[in-house]
């Protein structure tokens, strides 16, 4: 599931991101992917403190509604708008089984452990990554 930011260059200050689906909900960064990185993590945030409250949680709005809301037009001015995505840690390992190239398999576990990781933290921070930065 992916919620529409927008993003504002603050001159001097870097790149800040808000989301209209959750007023309130923001962050900044030092460059447009960093501040995406750490809209991710504040709307993670945000969704579990929803959650946590009982409270409504919006489904994502698309692009296009976004732009048809009239009530955004001054937060939407000069903003570039992406789609972040929402990734819940839900506190617990899964067991899976899937395949994979036997030479990509001792890649990735050379790789984990120069890092000081296991397979499958290792490969949870590529996924999580490459999830991120679609």
């Amino acid at each position: 599931m992916r919620y529409v930011a927008f993003i504002h260059h603050e001159a001097g200050t870097g790149y800040g991101i808000s989301f209209p689906d959750f007023p309130g909900c923001v962050s900044i960064g030092r460059s447009v992917d960093e501040a995406v990185h750490q809209g991710c993590e504040a709307l993670a945030f945000h969704f579990e403190g929803l959650l946590n409250n009982g409270d409504v949680v919006p489904s994502p709005r698309t692009i296009e509604d976004i732009k048809a809301d009239d009530s955004l037009t001054e937060w939407r001015k000069d903003a570039d708008i992406v789609l972040v995505p929402l990734l819940l840690d839900k506190g617990s390992s899964k067991r899976v089984n899937i395949s994979i190239d036997p030479g990509l398999l001792d890649a990735i576990d050379e790789e984990a452990k120069a890092r000081g990781m296991t397979r499958s933290a290792f490969l949870a921070n590529a996924a999580r990554h490459e999830i991120q930065s679609t």
